[in-house]
């Protein structure tokens, strides 16, 4: 007598015939994880499985603008951080994209822990585009605040009128 196989359980979506999007297969030979991205995987990770790590407030952000800025003369060689601000603004900028990328993959997908460690790698990059371009946190989150309380479409509307 054959076994059989149970049968999954079916979203509304699938039982329609919409086509269920999936990541494409991770590349070979994909980059090396460097020592301070382990960590912070690590720690998503453990916070996912429910182990209890510190509350993480958002001036995170701001240290790790001043960590991004501080490694900016460092020897490439030495920091992931100054060998990507060698590279240049297209370079970091098109690191940026293909972090952004990622990202979206994994959100499409409905991977929840790989959206997490993918944005916190466009966090991280979008960091190093703002040192690269000189922009300082502040000045971002002065225009987050200036906008906060307005709507989004009322928002838009205005910036399309002063182009």
């Amino acid at each position: 007598m054959a076994k059989s196989t149970p049968k999954r359980d079916r979203t509304a979506e699938q039982k329609k015939g919409d086509v269920v999007a999936k990541a494409p297969p991770k590349k070979a030979g994909k980059r090396k994880t460097t020592p301070a991205k382990s960590i912070v995987k690590k720690q998503i990770l453990d916070t996912l499985s429910g182990t209890s790590i510190q509350t993480i407030d958002a001036g995170v952000l701001d240290r790790l603008y001043q960590t991004v800025e501080s490694r900016r003369d460092t020897d490439p060689a030495l920091s992931h951080s100054a060998r990507l601000l060698s590279r240049g603004k297209r370079k970091v900028a098109q690191k940026f994209g293909e972090e952004a990328v990622e990202c979206l993959i994994e959100a499409v997908a409905g991977n929840k822990r790989e959206l997490i460690g993918e944005s916190a790698d466009v966090l991280y990059h979008l960091i190093v585009m703002w040192v690269d371009a000189g922009v300082a946190p502040d000045e971002v989150w002065h225009e987050l605040q200036r906008r906060e309380g307005t709507s989004g479409v009322a928002e838009k509307a205005a910036r399309q009128k002063i182009s």
